[in-house]
């Protein structure tokens, strides 16, 4: 599968929202680099991946389930973010879900971290791990960082590129 990377730096600044109490709306790229995908589906979609936006005052959890839901997922398992050098960089900060945190204080909580939190810019690239077993990884890549934007439910997906590889390609359902 082919990987978009970004080649630009970012800031380590996380500044807590725009200053007039409003969130920020970020929008997000998110590509499938890895995971169980038969090399017939790798040919048929050589490039997976989907724009996803989110309020500042969202959590990484609901950035988590938007994700889960936009790539059709539908069995549960662990999941990490990592913010080091690059998009999966385990040695930078990382954030987990409740259920896979367990009082790591090296690793901090999906459930309470906000978005605007993160100090994320435009161009910043940062992983999202899914399934330590089966490794589904991606690279999120911050496309947008806007004051305002139009009125909905958030967070929401605004475009899909490729199909879905199944969860589970041999239909193992564990």
């Amino acid at each position: 599968m082919a990987r978009k990377t970004s080649s630009k730096s970012h800031s380590s600044k996380r500044p807590a929202g725009t200053g007039s109490g409003k969130p920020r709306f970020y929008t997000l790229e998110v590509f499938l680099t890895e995971g169980c995908i038969t090399e017939q589906f790798a040919r048929q979609n050589p490039h997976i991946w989907r724009t996803i936006q989110i309020r500042g005052d969202q959590t990484l959890e609901d950035l988590h389930y938007a994700i889960f839901q936009a790539f059709d997922r539908f069995d549960e398992h662990l999941y990490e973010f990592q913010f080091g050098k690059g998009p999966m960089d385990p040695k930078g900060p990382r954030y987990r879900g409740p259920y896979g945190y367990e009082g790591d204080a090296r690793v901090g909580r999906t459930d309470l971290t906000t978005i605007d939190s993160l100090g994320l810019k435009k161009g910043r690239s940062f992983g999202y791990w899914f399934d330590f077993g089966d490794d589904w990884r991606h690279q999120i890549d911050v496309e947008a960082v806007d004051e305002t934007t139009s009125p909905g439910k958030y967070p929401r997906v605004i475009k899909q590129v490729g199909k879905s590889p199944p969860q589970y390609p041999d239909g193992d359902e564990e």
